[in-house]
């Protein structure tokens, strides 16, 4: 399965794919605003024209990036499509000169086994939690957050 830069005919299967997961309480639901004004931060995995996977790498600032939306259609989980992903984004980060990702999450034993280890959210810059104030969870966030340190 071979990983690309979504375009903006992925958007409506992308909403589809990652609010399925919200309703499901998985993840937080994602607005098809939001997905067409960050399109050029998610990598998608595709199987017969059909967005299967997804996952995006959003730039907070020069050091610091969040993986947000990573989500994979739940016929084709536990294949190590998710894994795929998530690396694609952590390599986008190393290129352009990031030293640490984040994410926030249901699903920390997930992000733990791709190199992930949890903070404490007060760790992370006061940047990251502007985004959180259109949160329908905002202040009761019960995600947790992990980082990944890139060296260099």
């Amino acid at each position: 399965m071979k990983i690309e830069k979504a375009r903006i005919s992925d958007v409506k299967q992308i909403h589809k794919l990652v609010n399925s997961h919200a309703s499901k309480g998985e993840m937080l639901p994602r607005a098809l605003s939001e997905l067409y004004e960050n399109i050029r931060d998610f990598f998608i995995i595709r199987q017969n024209d059909k967005v299967i996977a997804c996952a995006s790498l959003h730039i907070f600032w020069d050091d610091l990036g969040e993986i947000r939306a990573a989500a994979v259609a739940s016929d084709m989980q536990s294949k190590g499509i998710g894994s795929k992903l998530v690396k694609s984004c952590i390599e986008e980060a190393r290129s352009l000169g990031l030293s640490k990702v984040f994410c926030l999450t249901y699903k920390p034993g997930f992000f733990e086994k791709c190199g992930f280890h949890i903070v404490d959210k007060a760790e992370l810059p006061q940047k990251v939690w502007g985004e959180c104030m259109r949160c329908p969870k905002f202040p009761d966030c019960d995600e947790v957050a992990l980082i990944c340190s890139l060296g260099g």
